[in-house]
């Protein structure tokens, strides 16, 4: 049976669920986040795809790298981003089939 302390969420889970909720709440995140599942990208070749401004793109993926929720690689002078959490992506893929159902 539960104890009345496994009930109690410590503050750092807290911050850390609240922050993931507030990185999925932006739609350019979703967007990036969504085209991340399916590869690795540029931030040229992301603002490309979704439409959007480098800047746009620079500013949304260091919210979600300070979040560990991308990832990035180094090659040359080129970085490629990647989803880095698949709990979060199975989460945002079920909201998404959720919104379409």
């Amino acid at each position: 049976m539960d104890t009345d302390e496994q009930k109690i969420l410590d503050e750092e889970t807290l911050f850390m669920v609240s922050q993931t909720f507030k990185a999925l709440s932006h739609p350019n995140r979703i967007r990036i986040l969504y085209l991340l599942a399916h590869g690795e990208y540029s931030v040229n070749e992301i603002a490309e795809h979704l439409d959007l401004k480098q800047a746009t793109v620079s500013h949304q993926l260091v919210f979600l790298k300070n979040l560990r929720l991308v990832k990035y690689r180094r090659a040359g002078q080129s970085i490629f981003y990647s989803q880095d959490d698949e709990h979060v992506m199975h989460t945002l893929n079920e909201m998404i089939e959720h919104a379409q159902h």
